[in-house]
């Protein structure tokens, strides 16, 4: 089974917490990290079957754009707090070698349980 990786990068970390949890909801995918960069950039990787991470993805999107900022200042060109997304199909084992979007042990314990979502 092909693995995919799937990215969405908000502003601020309770769209981020929101954002992940319907990811990991919406399908059979691992949340394997986030990345927190400056100025409150926050993005949100998940693992899993190239057609979950791609339905996990759009899910968090989908959540993103319902999420209205608190600070008028906090909207960005669009308006809203979603600033990117992207899935990388069957990543090459170098990235997944340097970047960090594999399964930390830390999240093992999710990935094999029977009934996890992946």
């Amino acid at each position: 089974m092909p693995m995919a990786v799937g990215m969405v990068e908000v502003l601020g970390w309770p769209p981020a917490l929101s954002v992940a949890d319907v990811m990991v909801k919406a399908a059979r995918v691992t949340l394997v990290g986030y990345e927190l960069l400056s100025g409150a950039f926050v993005t949100i990787i998940v693992r899993g079957d190239v057609a979950e991470v791609n339905l996990s993805v759009q899910s968090g999107i989908r959540a993103a754009e319902k999420i209205e900022p608190f600070f008028p200042g906090d909207k960005l060109k669009n308006g809203k707090l979603l600033l990117s997304s992207h899935v990388i199909p069957r990543p090459h084992a170098n990235i997944e070698t340097v970047m960090p979007i594999h399964f930390r042990e830390s999240v093992e314990q999710f990935r094999d349980r029977p009934n996890s979502r992946y």
